[in-house]
């Protein structure tokens, strides 16, 4: 375990950290060239770096196969630059716009779908004009209904400049949910300060707070506190998973992951089947695997603890649940996979 006061940026940064061989150097500085790099003090002290497969490593450490490209591997491979009509703003669906507000995170994962897009160098903040130009869409949209703040990671910016943002939208008559994706309550969870909760909840809208994490291990008793701090103020909490080769791809530890969460008051939401991101094939599972994945975390878990499994259609066309199916024709499977027909009072 290491112990850390600073987050971890460069390759020579985690050479010294113990995190990665010296002689592996060469090639973590080539991928930190083209893909930026941050692994924070919480997660670094949860790497076992006598563990080769470390789950926690193999999100947050580079691989020299992050210079590999598929031919199938795109740089947007959800299509936010196509559904993006101002710029930070992302309406994919007809009641919902992203607002793409920071370009930055306190970690980077390696398989992430905007790494194109992300990074100190990507000049990806919006300025003041183009802030208030993305509140102007969502001003003249009636139809928009739910304002989701991504990037980057919205929590990385201050409370004022989070309360600036929660106000702005709740003086929007239409918008009547503001939703932040992050992942700072796992992996910067002191960054959850009283401060920050009270600017979640500095309007009248409904908040939520969708928190990606991956592996049981990922909620600490630190996460879990700073999860605490913003489901006691009365803010729920779901979840957001991608499946991983090599992190989550057992059953095992999906129905761990699923229970944690619940245990800690968050409502599994999505599992995410992976995107086309470049330099992420070693990540990616098949969807058949993914599939039978769910089946089998049916057979073991609470409903409570269930979340859909789900894949972002490549080039923009939106999310869409990708199974199992239970129901063919007349004949429905099970948990266990055993086959029945349905009686004439409840077939369609």
């Amino acid at each position: 375990m290491t112990h850390l006061r600073q987050t971890l940026r460069t390759a020579a940064d985690l050479v010294d950290a113990g995190l990665v061989a010296r002689e592996a150097e060469t090639d973590v500085a080539r991928v930190a060239q083209r893909y930026a790099v941050a692994v924070t003090p919480a997660m670094a002290e949860l790497i076992d770096t006598k563990d080769a497969a470390d789950p926690i490593a193999r999100q947050f450490v580079p691989d020299r196969r992050e210079l590999d490209r598929s031919p199938d591997e795109r740089a947007d491979p959800i299509g936010d630059h196509v559904k993006s009509p101002v710029r930070g703003i992302v309406h994919r669906y007809a009641d919902r716009v992203l607002l793409k507000i920071v370009g930055v995170c306190p970690i980077y994962c390696r398989f992430c779908f905007r790494r194109e897009m992300v990074g100190p160098a990507a000049e990806a903040n919006l300025t003041a004009p183009e802030i208030e130009a993305a509140l102007d869409y969502i001003r003249a949209h009636p139809a928009i209904w739910e304002v989701i703040l991504t990037g980057g990671d919205p929590f990385v910016m201050s409370p004022r400049r989070m309360d600036e943002i929660t106000r702005a939208l709740g003086a929007i008559a239409h918008v009547k949910i503001i939703r932040w994706h992050t992942r700072v309550p796992v992996v910067a969870p002191e960054r959850v300060t009283a401060d920050l909760v009270a600017a979640l909840s500095s309007s009248r809208k409904t908040v939520y707070v969708a928190l990606h994490a991956n592996h049981p291990r990922e909620l600490t008793a630190a996460a879990r506190g700073a999860i605490g701090r913003i489901v006691d103020a009365g803010i729920p909490v779901v979840s957001q998973t991608v499946l991983l080769r090599g992190v989550n791809d057992s059953v095992e530890t999906l129905a761990a992951l699923m229970r944690a969460f619940v245990e800690a008051r968050v409502t599994p939401y999505y599992l995410h089947h992976g995107d086309l991101a470049p330099g992420t094939a070693h990540f990616r599972t098949t969807l058949a695997e993914g599939q039978a994945l769910m089946h089998a975390l049916r057979q073991r878990v609470s409903g409570l603890a269930m979340p859909t499994y789900v894949l972002d259609i490549p080039g923009g066309h939106g999310k869409v649940p990708i199974g199992p199916v239970y129901l063919d024709g007349d004949v429905v499977a099970d948990p266990q996979g055993t086959l029945h027909r349905i009686d004439g009072a409840c077939a369609p």
